[in-house]
């Protein structure tokens, strides 16, 4: 298989201005896989990276959630070959500081991602670890890039370690949330009880079976509904999980919490949220607080449950986009139009100019920032 010595990237230089531009094509290290990519997931930290939140590196080629085939492998891998549909594992550590030593690989002191801190999947192509690409066989090339949050929510799971029989409130009902939910309903979550404001991903969440009780939160004044849950269950959760990245929210969270239980931050928050929590109700009721922040090592779990159809997933991704349209993609996780979002295939300009939605604010930004591209539209 020829391949060409350069590529199409969407790459930041810093956050806010990127460009769709010539990169050369990946290097590939003696243990590494070339990825043609077929799709990538787009989700709120994709916009917190566009904003210079996060851990983030630039200048960026963002995309963690990369699906697509084996292009070309390093002269010492042996387990793949040219055509296998794959997913990778957005991570790379450097398996030799305090934590990695430890067996805390999460935490390693030089943790790099792909599309974070290093270049990743929006791209025609991207180069991976052997050790971090895994075949897939049933998904779809867009439900697969929910394998990447599946691998986190596994994560999360792990942390929880729910015990048989386990009550569980659960804020927000975005993709992670909803595989993290499934997840623990399987794994000794006996009653999931699933708060979130009524609409697209609440008639998703009832679609996918992912809770056993839906609480439909008012989104003007849902303290009426806060207080509901408080007296309907006097006793609180085992299991307290905020997955909005809400502060307010998680603030309140700790008040559903039974004594002797657990309150999960789940959520992706702004570097700047704060939150208080009388130290004595933590003391005095014993609870434990857990943070749950990305994965290692979990891919292979998330593909058993995803692949084989145990956690359903289907619906979950509801909008698609070309590279081109990368401005309405982030605006669309900014509105809250999309449950989740991918960019799917990487085929790479509209055949017109025009054909790129002009009501779009982050579209049109990009197009100030490239002249020739404004000046054409104008005319």
């Amino acid at each position: 298989m020829s391949l060409p010595t350069s590529m199409k990237a969407l790459k930041y230089s810093k956050p806010e201005e990127y460009g769709i531009v010539d990169v050369p094509l990946p290097k590939l290290r003696d243990n590494d896989v070339l990825v043609k990519v077929k799709a990538c997931g787009v989700c709120g930290t994709d916009l917190h990276i566009h904003e210079g939140e996060f851990i983030a590196k630039f200048p960026l080629i963002p995309g963690h959630e990369t699906v697509g085939v084996v292009a070309a492998t390093g002269p010492k891998v042996k387990s793949f070959k040219v055509g296998d549909r794959v997913v990778a594992d957005n991570s790379e550590l450097c398996e030799e500081c305090f934590y990695c030593r430890r067996g805390q690989p999460l935490l390693c002191e030089n943790f790099n991602a792909h599309g974070v801190t290093m270049d990743g999947g929006f791209a025609e192509y991207c180069a991976y670890p052997v050790a971090k690409v895994f075949k897939i066989e049933n998904l779809s090339d867009v439900d697969a890039t929910l394998l990447e949050p599946a691998s986190c929510a596994a994560h999360g799971l792990e942390k929880i370690a729910p015990k048989m029989g386990s009550t569980v409130l659960m804020f927000g009902a975005g993709p992670t949330g909803l595989v993290l939910a499934q997840l623990l309903r399987q794994n000794g979550g006996c009653k999931v009880v699933l708060a979130a404001p009524g609409g697209l991903k609440m008639d998703l969440a009832k679609k996918l079976d992912a809770a056993d009780i839906y609480i439909e939160l008012s989104r003007d004044n849902p303290e009426a509904q806060f207080q509901q849950i408080k007296d309907e269950y006097k006793y609180g959760f085992d299991i307290v999980v905020e997955a909005t990245g809400s502060a307010k929210i998680l603030e309140d969270a700790i008040n559903y919490v039974r004594r002797g239980g657990k309150l999960v931050v789940y959520g992706v928050y702004s570097s700047s949220a704060r939150v208080t929590w009388p130290p004595s109700k933590i003391f005095g009721d014993e609870i434990t607080i857990l943070g749950s922040f990305s994965e290692t090592y979990m891919f292979p779990a998330a593909i058993d449950y995803l692949d084989s159809g145990k956690v359903k997933v289907e619906g979950i991704v509801n909008k698609t986009f070309k590279l081109e349209q990368w401005g309405e993609a982030l605006e669309s996780i900014k509105n809250k139009s999309a449950i989740k979002a991918a960019i799917d295939g990487m085929m790479m300009f509209c055949s017109n100019i025009r054909d790129i939605p002009e009501k779009s604010e982050l579209v049109m930004d990009y197009l100030v920032r490239d002249r020739l591209l404004y000046d054409e539209m104008k005319e």
